[in-house]
Parts: structure tokens; sequence; C-alpha cells
């Protein structure tokens, strides 16, 4: 490998990660980028997964493999994942999407072009269980004004020193973990966040994702957390006192239903989730209880032609994008940014000792636990 190449640290959480491991594995050793490690944390998997893994790292040099007896879940596994790493650039992947030969190539060089930037992402691709491309990349969330991030959680590449220097994952934000980093390092960190325009990764839908696996009610009460806070970031406020405690019981954000529903939609399923709306959710008379009564009853009756409607409007969403902004990176910034770090006066986050797994296993059993 070239001597000038910077060295990266890639690392991948795996559970069960079966039948898709090894197109996640092959796209990483095919890098235009060849001075790298591959961390691969093997989370406990009891679908084969363990031995496919231990097969690659007997190919490539490159493979680091770690193997745990027992399952730490995603806080705990992406979490200790990132502490196993030996580089101080880290590029995260999950074991179920691709990456396009030259993305490590591409990231790198705008880090090293840029010093002022902490974290590098790139739009994506989204693709099904058999790799075929459902629908191209959302580039209109690159100009929209949110605090959610633009970005996959795999396609993320950050500097080593911003991801401490925040904490790292958190057990509280179990099935939104890599919202809540990325929003901590933005607050709290030094760097700037932005994201390549071109697509250099490849998100899967799969019917075995994380999300689809896990138990929906806890997936359900997890998203919910994570729409309220993010609410309270979009009023200039921090959502850290929402997380000190266990949620008492209420009804849901409609939205859930929408952004649980589109993981089953876009897998190729029939998202069955109305009657559950019209029991949990907190219906009011405005735009989001419509939206989401809409589109619970068309998922359900019509979803191959929900699909198409949805496919339609991210490419009428990508047109009214201006494209003068989208021939260079974008930075990541929600309008309440600078009033929050003004008023709070922010500043960065001590680095844990330790990943509190049994924490996580608990947060998960009471509240609900997101590449």
């Amino acid at each position: 490998m070239p001597a000038h190449e910077q060295p990266v640290s890639v690392v991948m959480p795996v559970h069960n990660a079966m039948p898709h491991l090894d197109r996640a594995v092959q796209s990483i050793l095919e890098q235009t980028h060849r001075n790298l490690e591959f961390v691969i944390f093997d989370d406990g998997s009891t679908d084969g997964s363990t031995a496919r893994l231990r097969e690659w790292a007997g190919k490539d040099n490159r493979i680091r493999l770690i193997e745990s007896a027992t399952n730490l879940g995603p806080v705990g596994s992406s979490h200790r994942v990132v502490d196993l790493a030996s580089h101080g650039l880290i590029a995260r992947m999950d074991a179920d999407d691709v990456s396009l030969p030259s993305r490590l190539e591409k990231q790198l060089a705008l880090l090293k072009e840029r010093p002022d930037v902490g974290l590098v992402a790139c739009s994506c691709d989204v693709i099904d269980a058999a790799g075929q491309e459902i629908r191209g990349p959302d580039r209109w969330r690159l100009t929209r004004k949110s605090w959610f991030a633009p970005f996959a959680h795999g396609s993320a590449l950050f500097r080593r020193e911003l991801f401490d220097s925040v904490g790292g994952y958190r057990d509280a934000c179990s099935f939104w973990e890599d919202q809540d980093l990325f929003t901590r390092m933005l607050i709290h960190g030094e760097g700037k966040i932005v994201t390549v325009p071109e697509a250099l990764y490849r998100v899967r839908y799969s019917r075995v994702s994380t999300r689809l696996a896990s138990d929906q009610s806890r997936v359900e009460a997890a998203v919910d957390l994570m729409y309220r806070c993010v609410d309270r970031l979009s009023r200039a406020q921090l959502y850290e006192d929402m997380l000190d405690h266990t949620p008492i019981a209420h009804r849901l954000d409609p939205r859930v239903f929408i952004a649980t529903g589109s993981l089953t939609l876009w897998a190729g399923g029939r998202p069955r989730l109305a009657r559950s709306l019209l029991n949990n959710g907190d219906l009011r008379p405005n735009f989001r209880t419509l939206s989401a009564l809409v589109w619970t009853l068309w998922a359900s009756l019509s979803p191959a032609s929900l699909r198409a409607f949805m496919k339609l409007l991210v490419a009428i969403r990508n047109s009214m994008a201006p494209r003068r902004r989208l021939r260079a990176p974008v930075e990541w910034l929600p309008p309440t940014l600078s009033k929050i770090r003004r008023h709070y006066r922010v500043l960065p986050r001590p680095v844990p000792k330790s990943v509190p797994t049994e924490s996580n296993r608990l947060m998960q059993a009471a509240s609900g636990g997101a590449s």
C-alpha cells in the first residue's frame, strides 16, 4: 500500500448479519484506499456470522476480529468497536450495507484538505435485500434546515478526538444512538460536520435489520423519545433531562408510525400500523396526525403504490433543491444551533471510562431501544 496514505480504522459491529455480511466485508476490502484496519466486533451472533467472519479474517490481515460471548446490543457494540480502533480517523460501516470503492479515498481527501471538518459523511443510494437499487439519494435533505442528520449512520467518517470529546454513544438513546451522537458532536464538539453530495454508500433495507428484528413496542418508544428530543432542539433547548429518568407512559407521536413503517415498506413488506396508530397515537386535529393516518392506511392497502409515490416525492424534492449548493460538500447547520451554543455555553464532554452495557439492557427493557 502507498506509504503516503493516511491510516484509517473502519469499524463494524455485527450481530446476525447473514446473508448480507459477505458483501459488506468485501466492499471495505475493495476500497481504493488500502491503508486501513478493519475492526469487526461480533456481538454474540448465532446465525453463522461468526464462522464467516473467521474465514474473512483468515484471508486478509487487515481484519481484526473480536468475538463477544454475550450480546452488548446496538449501543454497547457500537461504542466497543470504536474503543478497539487503533487510528485517529474512524469510518463507520454497517454489516448489511455497501461502501462504494472510492468512499474512503474521497472522504479522507476532504478531511486532509479541511482541518476544520470533524466528520464527513456522504449521500446514499437505497437498495433491497437482493442488492437492487430501490431509489437514489435524498439530496434534498442536505439543504433542509433540520436537526435530523442528513446522512446515514454507516456513511460517517470522523476524527477520533471528536467522538471522545462528546463521550461516544449513549445507552439512553438506543435505536437512535447515531442521531444522538451526531447531535452532540454538532453542539459540543469542535469541527464542522459536512456531507459529500455524491452517493458513495448504499443503505440496505431488509427484514433482518436491527429495528425490524427487535421488539416493536420498544422501538416505537425509542423513536417517540427521539422525536420529542428533536422537538426540544427545534425550540433551542437541550434534552438531557429527558434521558435521566424512566419515561412516563403516554401516547406516541404520529410520526413514529411513519418512521417505523417505512422500514417495512422499503424492505418490500406491507406495514400494518393503522390500528396501532389509532390505539396508541397522540391524535390531534393537525397535519401531523392527518399525514400519519393517510400514510398508514395507504401502506396497509397498497404498499407498492405508496412506494412509487414516495419515490416520486423524493425526485420532486431533489429537483427543487438548490443545485449550486450541491456541487460541493454541504455543512449541517440546524436553524437553532447558534442560539443553543450561545445560551448554554456548551463545552466538550468528558470521555466515559467504560461502556455501561448492563444499563443498556435495562434501558432497552424499560423504554425501547437505528445503519
